[in-house]
């Protein structure tokens, strides 16, 4: 049996310690006894950049947020389903995940953040969605676990009744916001709901071969044209 390899740590600002590990070939980011996000299960993130792309066909040169970078599989996805046309911006508030992703996960990356349509800010991205003022097609966050701030307790706003308006403002007509989950939370779903959205709720599975634990993501649609 191979053993787990520490590769290097990162102090999430204003939160807690991310670790990242190699077993074999595969890589894993866990947080104390948690393991957040692995190169053996890429198929609900790819799944976050790829439904909601599918959600947005028919756009015109799309503009993308991504909240978190974690092992890049939403972004690579996301910029397979764009066409040359589009644009994502990265906003990763660990300089150490990228750090990560250039050195000894760099076959993993495969130069998604040398693509010349992507934008990278070290950044908190509910800083980066309060900025923003109806440019985004589609807002796609994975930062935490699920709608809390596992992460860091600050990531609460983002899951907010305010961080949810901040996000429409940030958004287009008709753009979607997007938040991956471990698993369902019905009182999000009613604050999305709430907050006057069109909101679906998809179960997906972790492995990108249909099988593994099962997911959710919130697509919540702003209305208009």
């Amino acid at each position: 049996m191979q053993t787990r390899e520490f590769i290097g740590s990162a102090q999430v600002p204003g939160g807690a310690e991310l670790t990242l590990y190699r077993r074999g070939g595969d890589f894993m980011i866990v947080l104390d006894r948690n393991e957040l996000m692995s190169s053996r299960m890429s198929g609900s993130e790819e799944a976050l950049a790829n439904l909601t792309c599918d959600r947005l066909r028919g756009r015109a040169r799309q503009h993308l947020l991504i909240g978190g970078y974690g092992m890049g599989f939403t972004l690579r996805a996301a910029l397979a389903a764009l066409g040359d046309g589009g644009q994502v911006t990265v906003a990763e508030l660990v300089p150490e995940i990228i750090e990560w992703a250039r050195g000894p996960m760099a076959e993993l990356a495969a130069g998604c953040l040398d693509d010349p349509r992507v934008r990278l800010m070290q950044a908190d991205v509910a800083d980066v969605i309060t900025a923003g003022r109806g440019i985004y097609d589609a807002i796609l966050l994975d930062v935490d676990n699920g709608p809390d701030g596992l992460v860091r307790q600050a990531n609460d706003r983002l899951y907010s009744a305010q961080g949810i308006s901040a996000a429409m403002a940030a958004l287009k007509p008709g753009g979607i916001v997007a938040i991956w989950s471990a698993g369902p939370d019905p009182a999000f779903t009613r604050r999305l709901s709430r907050a006057g959205l069109l909101v679906e709720e998809v179960v997906v599975r972790a492995r990108s071969n249909g099988k593994g634990p099962r997911h959710v993501i919130w697509f919540a649609t702003k209305r208009g044209t």
